[in-house]
């Protein structure tokens, strides 16, 4: 199933080099965390995340034939980014 899902995001991506996966398990699932290069987020997702939805059907159907359950999320860095550390309270005790 890795090497399913990194074939098909390298496939999908203009800087394959920069996929990674990173596999966990969460509630008793194989979670599969995909991260690209920020300009290609939105190759992975697609148009109303129906590339991305398709690959979870897809890694669905091959973690049905060996009786597991799978979760795919797309990591993506400009959202955590764009919102920066948090900023501190204003100062009201005056």
């Amino acid at each position: 199933m890795e090497q399913l899902l990194t074939y098909l995001a390298r496939a999908l991506v203009d800087q394959p080099d920069q996929v990674g996966l990173r596999i966990s398990e969460v509630d008793g699932a194989r979670l599969f965390e995909l991260k690209v290069a920020p300009e290609d987020v939105g190759k992975v997702i697609g148009r109303d995340g129906r590339t991305v939805n398709a690959l979870r059907t897809l890694l669905n159907a091959a973690a049905q034939k060996s009786g597991q359950k799978v979760r795919l999320e797309i990591l993506d860095d400009r959202r955590n980014a764009a919102s920066g550390p948090p900023a501190a309270a204003p100062d009201t005790s005056r």
